[in-house]
């Protein structure tokens, strides 16, 4: 393993660095559509990393060069080459967003409360992003790690005043016909009674896209040999499991989704696609204040990102490639702290160095593994085999053990248990620390590379970036 000294970020503030990003490549103040003459791109692929801020991002550029010896699309290229923005995440209702109301001013333009998804807060409808691209004749797609369901691919393109009203998101998917839509939450199309089904209509809605010409597929290599133009393609009940855990051959990659769901709607389309592309797993290993499942999901995203500038390169003049994520997740702060409580001493300092980042690369589970493992009810012997298989060279200290045994909160802002204990257990071995379970406000990063990027530089609000959106998908 390479040491990190290379690649360790100069001493002063990340946002501080991303704001002279954004003064250096075209000041401070988002572009307005009517500002300057835009050449419209055919193609606009989004791939979003849930729960990412710059945060993550660095995350995953210091350790793919670090422990798989590779460039990070994303920041190496998307960022260093194209338009860098920064966008605030408030929603109508609270300083903290969720993903629904983030996603929902991301796609229409418009704010709207946390758990609402394509609505304003008083429940009109919204024009998606996805809905608007339909009415100007293109191709669209969505490709997510979660339920197909989940928030924010339904902000993006369909209606619910409930981001839980999965039944009536999978009816209003039938209704749009996307041409792809691929991820989990396979529960949703199929009646009780069958499979893992929790319709509780009594509906088969997988044969219903298969009698509307849909190729369905449920196993990787279903996918890869997936042919024609609309693809249905549903992995698992719920959502897809992190990457550290996935089994490759029953659960595809998110860099083979997004492959899958270009060639379908790149073949024989005149009139070009919009394409929405999420690792949800991202917010989910923040929500769990799990460094390693982060680490694996934000590399898997990028994979995808290279996947999408691969295509780009076909013709960069057609395709807008925009990296971006909706909200902070986990308050994730990578520090020096003591070792242990015995000495205020600098000699008692932990600063975290390749030894540590190597430390989390030989993680074998992710927290949400090891807690399914442990159950609601931990017993020692058990707890000790997870650590043992799970977590090599970590030792859990006696107040950790004692919350996990005791099913017993730390604090008041990290809610789940045992994952927070097992978190905290990483966190004081190698200094990747977490303020929260939860969201924060922190702003997110947009990178954009291909026709019409220079209209996201700047620090603007997420609803200024669905507003963008739907000018170069709706203009002539």
């Amino acid at each position: 393993m390479k040491k990190l000294d290379a690649y360790r970020p100069r001493p002063f503030i990340w946002l501080a660095l991303v704001a002279l990003i954004i003064a250096v490549s075209g000041g401070c103040a988002a572009v307005s559509p009517d500002m300057q003459a835009v050449r419209n791109p055919k193609n606009i692929i989004i791939l979003f990393g849930d729960g990412a801020a710059a945060t993550q991002w660095e995350l995953g550029r210091y350790s793919s060069h670090a422990l798989r010896n590779q460039p990070f699309a994303i920041t190496d290229v998307v960022f260093k080459q194209g338009a860098v923005g920064l966008l605030t995440v408030h929603s109508a209702d609270s300083f903290v967003t969720d993903s629904a109301a983030a996603a929902t001013a991301m796609s229409t333009g418009h704010k709207t409360n946390n758990g609402m998804t394509g609505v304003a807060p008083d429940g009109t409808r919204l024009r998606t992003l996805l809905q608007a691209a339909r009415a100007r004749g293109k191709h669209i797609g969505i490709v997510t790690t979660a339920a197909v369901h989940d928030a924010s691919p339904a902000a993006f393109a369909v209606h619910a005043r409930s981001r839980r009203d999965a039944q009536s998101i999978v009816d209003q998917y039938f209704d749009l016909e996307p041409e792809v839509l691929l991820g989990g939450g396979r529960d949703y199309f199929l009646p009780k009674g069958t499979g893992g089904g929790r319709r509780n209509d009594g509906k088969d809605m997988l044969a219903a896209f298969a009698a509307r010409g849909y190729q369905l597929v449920q196993t990787p290599a279903a996918l890869r040999k997936a042919e024609g133009r609309k693809l249905l393609g549903l992995f698992s009940d719920g959502d897809l499991d992190f990457e550290l855990d996935r089994e490759p051959e029953r659960q595809p990659s998110t860099a083979e989704m997004a492959a899958a769901a270009i060639r379908a709607l790149s073949e024989n389309n005149r009139s070009g696609f919009v394409l929405f592309i999420e690792n949800e797993s991202i917010d989910t290993a923040g929500h769990r204040n799990d460094a390693a499942a982060l680490i694996h999901d934000l590399w898997a995203l990028d994979d995808a990102v290279q996947v999408a500038l691969d295509f780009q390169k076909r013709a960069p003049d057609e395709t807008l490639v925009i990296v971006t994520g909706d909200h902070e997740t986990g308050g994730l702060s990578v520090s020096y702290a003591l070792r242990d409580l015995k000495s205020l001493s600098s000699s008692n300092r932990l600063t975290p160095d390749d030894s540590h980042l190597g430390l989390l690369s030989g993680i074998r589970m992710s927290i949400e593994r090891a807690a399914e493992r442990l159950g609601r009810k931990p017993m020692p012997q058990a707890l000790d085999k997870v650590l043992a298989e799970g977590f090599p060279g970590f030792r859990l200290d006696d107040d950790l053990r004692s919350a996990i045994l005791e099913g017993r909160p730390l604090e008041r802002n990290v809610f789940y248990i045992p994952h927070g204990a097992l978190a905290r257990m990483v966190s004081r071995q190698t200094g990747f620390y977490w303020g929260t379970s939860g969201h924060t406000t922190e702003p997110v990063l947009v990178g954009a590379l291909g026709p019409g990027a220079h209209l996201f530089r700047g620090y603007m609000d997420n609803t200024d970036f669905g507003k963008i959106l739907h000018k170069l998908v709706t203009s002539p």
